[in-house]
């Protein structure tokens, strides 16, 4: 990365009695907006967080790549649960939810967008989602649902319908990264109802970092999922607020850029109840002080953190659709 310096120091953190230990990564602010040289470099090693648990998320893996370029070819080289690398090329159009099956990789060649509706990812596990842009979707543009160890990365959603990046019944191992959301308005929903408490209790385990959200609510609302992990972040002029941790979940919101949000985070939504949500070391402009208490259940993972006052800078400069190579 243009200008950028990074020093690397083990921290231990303790939430509810829980130890965790992290790698923590100071770094300066970019000269320009290039792209970061790790967002090459995280596409091949996988993803960081929640998918890197209950045995990791490879999608596809090795398996030789195939070209779609319609809805059909999509939905019949996602079906199944046979590993498959499925690359997208050009814009595919359709008018209702594409099933994806497991152990898929789906991702899109340079400029690859899905128009219209959106991908269903349902019971099923190891699947990962990268490089697409996805816009004016009829439902969800990323639907979860009953599925474990799911990678969302790098992608560009807006002007929809319903949520962007849904993740729902249960769900669990799941890591939202890098992917830039705005011209919305509800942007990631974890966990459907209040009245699911019995299924999604002990579930709903999702990491979002380095995602740029703009314009954007839910961001995530979280319903039961604890622990969390809500982390280098960029958060601009949300709607509504910026992220609510409500029935019982507890959200870490960590080392986030908020500019101009005037509600970054608080604890009940509509007739939902409060959660717990803790917050440290964010980065605050033009934006309120938010809400927070109660205690959150240990991060079992190690991950890599930006200063939050570089947060900006760096999500700008990453995240979204052709950011990477792939």
């Amino acid at each position: 990365m243009s200008g950028t310096t990074r020093a690397h120091v083990r921290w231990k953190t303790v939430f509810g009695g829980a130890v965790a230990t992290a790698i923590l990564a100071t770094a300066m602010t970019p000269t320009a907006y290039a792209a970061p040289a790790q967002s090459a470099a995280r596409l091949l090693a996988g993803p960081t967080g929640w998918a890197t648990q209950g045995g990791g998320t490879t999608g596809g893996g090795s398996a030789s790549a195939t070209t779609v370029t319609s809805a059909s070819a999509l939905v019949t080289a996602a079906a199944g649960t046979n590993p498959a690398v499925i690359r997208v090329s050009g814009s595919i159009s359709c008018s209702e939810m594409l099933r994806v099956g497991s152990n898929k990789t789906i991702i899109g060649n340079p400029g690859a967008t899905i128009i219209g509706c959106g991908l269903h990812v349902r019971r099923a596990s190891n699947v990962i989602i990268q490089n697409l842009t996805f816009r004016d979707w009829d439902d969800d543009a990323i639907s979860i649902e009953e599925s474990t160890r799911v990678w969302i990365d790098h992608n560009t959603l807006s002007n929809g319908y319903d949520g962007a990046i849904d993740i729902k019944h249960a769900s669990d191992y799941v890591t939202v990264s890098w992917n830039h959301i705005f011209n919305h308005d509800k942007a990631m929903l974890l966990g459907h109802s209040d009245n699911n408490g019995s299924k999604d209790t002990g579930h709903l385990r999702v990491t979002y970092h380095h995602n740029r959200l703009e314009g954007v609510q839910r961001n995530p609302r979280v319903r039961f999922g604890n622990p969390v992990h809500v982390y280098n972040n960029y958060f601009r002029a949300n709607s509504g607020y910026g992220v609510a941790s409500t029935e019982n979940a507890g959200v870490l919101v960590e080392g986030n850029s908020f500019e101009n949000v005037p509600d970054p985070f608080h604890r009940g939504e509509g007739s939902s109840d409060p959660g717990n949500l803790v917050a440290r070391g964010n980065h605050l402009v033009g934006s309120g002080a938010g809400d927070q208490g109660g205690n959150v259940a240990g991060i079992p993972y190690s991950y890599s953190m930006d200063t939050a006052s570089s947060v900006k800078s760096i999500v700008i400069a990453g995240a979204g659709a052709g950011k990477i190579n792939p």
